[in-house]
C-alpha cells in the first residue's frame, strides 16, 4: 500500500480517487498554489494601491481607489474559508469533477469582482451575484452529497446513485 492510498484510508474513509487526493492534502496544508494565487494576486494589489497613493499600513482609508481596492480584497478572503469548506465537502461527497468546474468558476468570478470592484462601486454587483450562485451551488452539492452519504450509510440507500447512472457520472 502507497503513502496515497494509506492517506486517503485515514483521512477520507478511501472514499477520494488518489487523484484529488494530493491536491486535498496540499489544500490542508495550506500550501496550494492555485487556491494561493487569488488571495496572493489580492494582496499585492493592495499593496500597489497603498504604494500608488501613499498610504501607509496600518491605515485602512484614504484615497477612495485605495478603498475600494482594500475592500475588495477583505471581501474576497471573507469568503474564502466557506468557499473551501464546501469545495472540500462536495469533492469528497459528491462528484470531484462538476466540484472542480465550479470551484473555478468561484475563483473566477472573485477575479472579476476583485478587477470590478477596484474600478468602481457599480462594477462588482453583476461578478457578485456570479459568485453568489457558484457558492449556492456548491452548498447545495456538498449538502446533497452528505445527504447521499448518510442515506446509503444507515438507510441502505442511495438518493443520488440513479441520477449519477443517468447522467454518467
Amino acid at each position: 500500500m502507497n503513502y496515497l492510498s494509506l492517506a486517503n484510508k485515514v483521512f477520507f474513509g478511501g472514499r477520494v480517487s488518489n487523484f484529488l487526493l494530493p491536491c486535498l492534502l496540499v489544500i490542508q496544508c495550506q500550501s496550494d498554489p492555485a487556491l494561493c494565487y487569488p488571495t496572493a494576486y489580492f494582496s499585492l494589489q493592495v499593496i500597489y494601491s497603498r504604494r500608488k497613493f501613499g498610504i501607509s499600513p496600518p491605515a485602512t482609508s484614504g484615497h477612495p481607489d485605495f478603498e475600494r481596492v482594500f475592500r475588495a480584497q477583505v471581501n474576497c478572503s471573507e469568503y474564502f474559508p466557506i468557499f473551501l469548506a464546501m469545495l472540500w465537502v462536495a469533492g469528497i461527497f459528491f462528484h470531484q469533477g462538476i466540484t472542480s468546474f465550479f470551484g473555478l468558476l468561484y475563483l473566477y468570478s472573485r477575479y472579476l469582482y476583485f478587477r470590478g470592484y477596484s474600478e468602481s462601486a457599480k462594477g462588482r454587483l453583476a461578478p457578485l451575484y456570479l459568485s453568489a450562485k457558484v457558492l449556492w451551488a456548491l452548498i447545495g452539492l456538498a449538502t446533497l452529497g452528505v445527504l447521499d452519504y448518510l442515506s446509503s450509510y444507515y438507510l441502505g440507500f442511495s438518493l443520488v446513485a440513479p441520477v449519477k447512472r443517468f447522467v454518467g457520472l
